[in-house]
């Protein structure tokens, strides 16, 4: 998460005062809004709150999925709980709740995001973010939600 260092040095530590990049691949967008996400919710804050608090702006992609999961958030976290009849929704680690909210943002929202790419993004980051379990809880959930079927 290389985001993170960029914010905790100081300007005088920066080689020629040149400022960090913003994530700038998909990737590093996802991780960025797993990010702002979970600041949201752990502080019981609004992401317009947490987008305006950041000293350096997430990149067009990060406030994508943001905010488009804050818009949707109903119809997201409805699609989730419908294929998650064994677990209750609020009863996942704020990671993986975050984690599968992008996902399933993706799914529906973004045309050119391949389903197969927006369920490995989400194993790739509960494999790095979560628990042990998590990434095989997610690719249940997700793959239900692709194929519309309802699992535990």
């Amino acid at each position: 998460m290389w985001i993170h260092a960029a914010v905790n040095i100081s300007p005088e530590l920066r080689v020629h005062n040149i400022p960090f990049p913003a994530s700038s691949t998909r990737r590093h967008a996802r991780e960025r809004a797993l990010e702002l996400l979970y600041e949201a919710e752990m502080k019981s804050l609004s992401v317009a709150d947490v987008l305006d608090s950041q000293t350096i702006p997430p990149d067009a992609y990060t406030s994508e999925i943001i905010r488009g999961i804050e818009k949707n958030l109903t119809f997201i976290d409805e699609k989730i709980s419908s294929v998650s009849k064994d677990w209750a929704f609020e009863r996942l680690a704020v990671v993986d709740r975050q984690l599968l909210r992008i996902a399933a943002y993706e799914i529906y929202f973004v045309g050119d995001v391949p389903m197969a790419v927006a369920i490995d993004e989400a194993i790739e980051l509960a494999k790095q973010f979560s628990t042990e379990d998590s990434p095989k809880y997610i690719n249940g959930i997700l793959g239900a939600l692709g194929n519309g079927n309802t699992t535990t």
